[in-house]
Order: structure tokens, then C-alpha cells, then sequence
């Protein structure tokens, strides 16, 4: 009997893109031996014509081609929980729908999980050509910050294209918060993991929706979720102010006595007070990310929503809202 494999492909304005990616994944198919396909693309929330496109292929090879449909823009880590959800195969890969994955390197990474005993093949780019370079720098120093602070190692270049087997995701399924970073996710759950580079790949249409902006951000929710160094940090912060401070007032005492304070004291009492109070907002700052994070944990929002799931022999999609069903 032939084996599954579950195809999960995000969609954000899209619709160039995701007829491409359907051919292109099509022409290696017959590079898989005994494996069957199964397509889950998802759309998280496209005003443009990305699901259209979608309904289209649907229709078109509708035995193997599946979508979901958001109510809104969700974001790719929901979009990504969602297809893992749906996923039904016994292998499962995630993939751009813009072509930057290669899907020729699929073969191959089937071959290791038959062959071996990994449970993952991740993939990680060996450049960045193509990319501005201030963003370049800035995600190689993201790379070397987050392995330095947290316990979870992430793997400089490495993407989300990875196949797994069934056994991984469902352990990944097993974490439901709504604040999610999968890269570090799926180093987290610990299972073995080998992982093949390549040359970093244009898109073949459209433009990408992620900026600097967004990176930063995304980069941000990396550290905080899988790192405390920065609490460690507040704490840190607050102490050698509390202690400079200290010393601060010993000096102004000191020379209070031996020479007198021609000022009155105005300029070093406004030169504390506003040392202090920077450092006391920034500490507060660093604390109220987390309690952020907490906050939207136990608000126990559902990661996403969907308006529309379409496949054959429907089954209502399962939604987590923490520990209720």
C-alpha cells in the first residue's frame, strides 16, 4: 500500500504563485516512488485572487488538492498549525508556495527518512544572494543572539521546508499556544534532525510580504518564546543601576559636605531621578512582553478560523482553544 505524503503550503497573496507550485511539484511526482500526494493550501486571509486559484486546482485534481480559508490574515505560524492539523499523511512537509523550496530535493529527503532512523529532514540556505544585505546581517546576528540565550538550538539558514514524519507532528500538534515560533517548535520537540543546504532560490512571482519590519517582529517573538534571558537582563539592569545610583548619592553627599552645593541639588536629583526612571521603564518594558504573552495564552483565543475547508468526505477542522475542543 502506498504511502502518503501531506503537502502544507501557506498562501498570502498568492495567486501567481500557487498554480506554479502545483505544476512544479506535479513534475517530481513520478520521482516518488509508492508515495501518494496530498495538497493542503492554505489561505490566510488573501483579498486577491489566491483562492480562486485554489478552487481552481481543487476542481481541477480534486482527489489529492485540499484548502482551508481563514476569515482573516492569521499569520504564517497559524497557517502552518492549521495545514498540520489537517494533515493526514504519513510523511509531512511544509513548503513556500513561491518556489524558494525546491521541490526536486523532495525525493531525496524521503530516501533519508525511509532509509534511516531521522524523523526530519530540515533544509537551510548556504546564502542569502538575493537578499539586502542589512537584512542579512541582521538575521545571521539573530541567529548567533537566540543560540547564545536559549536553550533550544536553532539552526542558522534553516527553513520551514522540512519533512517529517507522522510521529513528529503529531508531537508538534501536542503544543497549542497561540504565541508560535516553529522554528524553534520544531527543534524543541527534540526529534532527530538532518539537514541538506542549498543555494538560496528566487521567487517565481509576485513579491514577498515579509519586510524588515515584520522580521524584526517575528524575530522578537522568537527570543521571548524560547529565551528568559531577557528577564535576566531586566534584573541585571535594575541592580547595577540600584548600585551606580548608590554610589551617585554617596558622591553628591560627599561633596555636599566638603564643599557645599552652590545648585542646591537641582541638576543631580533631576539627573537621577531621570537615570532611574529610564532604567525602571525599560525593565518594565522587557517584563510587560512577557506578561503580554501570558496575556493572550489565557484569553485562550483559537489560533485561527476558518470560513471555508474544502476536500472530500468533509470533516469539520478541529480548533484548539487551550484545553477546551
Amino acid at each position: 500500500m502506498a504511502k502518503k505524503l501531506s503537502i502544507i503550503v501557506p498562501c498570502y497573496f498568492e495567486e501567481e504563485s500557487v498554480p506554479l507550485f502545483y505544476e512544479a511539484v506535479e513534475k517530481v511526482k513520478d520521482k516518488l516512488v509508492d508515495i501518494e500526494l496530498e495538497y493542503w493550501f492554505i489561505n490566510d486571509g488573501s483579498t486577491d485572487n489566491t483562492l480562486d486559484e485554489m478552487q481552481k486546482l481543487q476542481a481541477k485534481d480534486p482527489e489529492h488538492v485540499h484548502y482551508v480559508s481563514f476569515s482573516r490574515n492569521f499569520g504564517k505560524e497559524a497557517a502552518l498549525y492549521c495545514g498540520l492539523q489537517e494533515a493526514t499523511g504519513d510523511y509531512v512537509t511544509v513548503m513556500d508556495v513561491d518556489l524558494q523550496d525546491p521541490p526536486d530535493m523532495l525525493p531525496q529527503m524521503l530516501e533519508i527518512l525511509e532509509t534511516t532512523d531521522y524523523d526530519c529532514v530540515g533544509t537551510r540556505r548556504v546564502d542569502r544572494s538575493g537578499e539586502p544585505p542589512i537584512r542579512s546581517f541582521f538575521a545571521r546576528m539573530f541567529y548567533k543572539l537566540i543560540n547564545k540565550i536559549s536553550d533550544t538550538e536553532i539552526v542558522d539558514g534553516a527553513r520551514d521546508f522540512r519533512l517529517m514524519t507522522r510521529q513528529m507532528v503529531d508531537a508538534i500538534l501536542e503544543m497549542t499556544e497561540y504565541n508560535r515560533f516553529s522554528k524553534g517548535i520544531f527543534s524543541w520537540v527534540g526529534f532527530k534532525t538532518k539537514y541538506l543546504n542549498y543555494e538560496n532560490q528566487e521567487r517565481v512571482a509576485g513579491e514577498t510580504s515579509w519586510n524588515f519590519w515584520s522580521l524584526f517582529k517575528y524575530s522578537i517573538d522568537g527570543i521571548v518564546n524560547f529565551s528568559q534571558f531577557p528577564l535576566d537582563i531586566a534584573a541585571f539592569v535594575g541592580f547595577i543601576s540600584s548600585v551606580i545610583s548608590g554610589l551617585g548619592i554617596l558622591f553628591i553627599v560627599a561633596r555636599y559636605l566638603l564643599h557645599g552645593d552652590p545648585t542646591s541639588g537641582w541638576a543631580s536629583t533631576i539627573c537621577i531621578m531621570l537615570f532611574i526612571g529610564g532604567i525602571q521603564l525599560f525593565c518594565l518594558g522587557i517584563v510587560g512582553k512577557y506578561i503580554g504573552k501570558i496575556f493572550t495564552e489565557v484569553k485562550i483565543f483559537p489560533i485561527y478560523l476558518p470560513t471555508i475547508l474544502k476536500q472530500n468526505n468533509w470533516i469539520p477542522p478541529i480548533i484548539f482553544f487551550g484545553d477546551r475542543w
